[in-house]
């Protein structure tokens, strides 16, 4: 007769450490780093059928460039943007503060708050500024306009795919301060 035996959870071993940050993330960032991703991909989406020359109801003449240099444009445009998005959860995870044990020579090291605070404030601050750019000509202030539309879906479509992508901005900013106050900041 056999006997089923179950090892108690506190038994097994697991192969990889749960690594975490060296304080807590706060909920807001996790979401905020999540969400990232997400915000940028309808504007990855929307610029792959103009890569193929489809003009997505803008009423602007067809460039004439060969489909051999847009799409892979605007496919490695798309990628990179993605990239990045992605690369904004370092802020709210481990490898955002302790190089990784895959890099040869900095493996396991503390990374310094300022090599990933300057860098991700600056792109905030880029993206914030793209951002007032979509505003300035989504709603023709200061003699600015945008591309005219075929008809006012195409339009009012444009005008939501983009401006989720505004939204990048100022979110990269706060997590950047969440960063800051994480890493910078004694413990209250």
């Amino acid at each position: 007769m056999a006997i089923n035996t179950v090892r108690p959870a506190a038994v097994i071993k697991t192969t990889k450490a749960v690594r975490s940050t060296e304080r807590p993330v706060p909920r807001w960032a996790e979401i905020v780093a999540h969400a990232i991703p997400l915000l940028a991909l309808p504007v990855c989406i929307w610029r792959l059928p103009i890569g193929f020359g489809f003009r997505m109801g803008m009423d602007v003449p067809h460039a004439p460039q060969p489909l051999w240099v847009t799409v892979p444009y605007v496919f490695a445009l798309s990628l990179l943007s993605e990239a990045f998005a992605l690369l904004c959860s370092g802020l709210v995870r481990w490898w955002g503060e302790t190089v990784p044990e895959w890099v040869p020579v900095f493996r396991g090291r503390r990374i310094p708050p300022f090599l990933v605070i300057v860098p991700a404030a600056l792109a905030g601050l880029f993206f914030t500024a793209l951002s007032v750019d979509w505003l300035l000509c989504m709603f023709e202030i200061a003699g600015f306009s945008d591309v005219p539309y075929t008809n006012g879906w195409w339009a009012v479509l444009a005008g939501t795919v983009s401006g989720l992508f505004t939204l990048w901005g100022p979110l990269v900013l706060a997590l950047t301060y969440g960063y800051y106050r994480r890493r910078c900041r004694p413990e209250a």
